[in-house]
């Protein structure tokens, strides 16, 4: 039975569904606003009782977690949809399944809280896998990553604009994998942004003197850092 005490706004008479969904393959080159629009698509076609906003243009109620750079792929994205009805998670995501393309199929809903914060805001903390597929060395790439951390910040252009990253703050941790050619990244979000990890392993090899090597990325999960510094599931 579903506490709707807790996933319902009663004035609205709305409900927060939260639903996990991966991206893979070739659509992991999709940008975040494209991702926004199949997903916005996938859900009218499910036929699920979606609730508008207030605005002029009356859009779907729809929050997703912080947009993944193009090309990476993930286990683990996320996004809330509001119900104008309860719906059990499990229809819900049947339904979504059968709406939504295979390369970014949803794999888990179930209610939260309607008072939570944002998803973007809410989820602070990233993991990562990097795979290194040209031969590189990864103890190298590890040596270059020890040395941009030690001098604190990074700095790199994006586009016109140099932006700057506090490592400190920003990477968590960081390791080379027991098994394979590549990198388990920890890193945090902060007012200031987030860590790309090619930003990061660019930097790195440039620091040892290597050109940037080719890298695949994954996103493995996202969670929220609580109060006394615990790690908190989305679901």
């Amino acid at each position: 039975m579903i506490n709707t005490v807790a996933i319902t706004n009663s004035k609205l008479n709305q409900y927060r569904l939260r639903v996990r969904y991966r991206k893979d393959g070739r659509l992991a080159h999709l940008g975040h606003l494209e991702v926004i629009n199949t997903i916005n698509r996938s859900v009218r076609r499910s036929a699920l009782p979606f609730a508008v906003g207030n605005g002029f243009a009356r859009r779907m109620r729809l929050q997703f977690s912080q947009a993944l750079p193009v090309g990476a792929a993930s286990l683990g994205e996320y996004f809330d949809l509001y119900l104008t009805e309860e719906v059990a998670p499990e229809d819900a995501l049947e339904r979504l399944v059968k709406s939504s393309p295979s390369l970014l199929e949803p794999v888990a809903a179930s209610y939260v809280s309607y008072d939570l914060p944002a998803l973007e805001a809410w989820l602070t903390r990233s993991m990562w896998s990097v795979d290194i597929i040209d031969g590189t060395s990864v103890e190298a790439i590890t040596r270059g990553i020890r040395a941009v951390r030690e001098r604190g910040v990074l700095t790199y252009m994006r586009g016109e604009k140099e932006k700057r990253i506090d490592l400190g703050r920003t990477l968590a941790s960081f390791e080379e994998k027991p098994v394979g050619s590549g990198l388990l990244l920890d890193c945090r979000s902060t007012e200031e942004g987030s860590l790309r990890p090619a930003v990061l392993i660019a930097a790195a090899a440039q620091e040892v003197g290597l050109p940037m090597p080719a890298i695949s990325v994954c996103r493995l999960g996202q969670r929220h850092v609580d109060e006394d510094g615990s790690l908190v599931e989305p679901m």
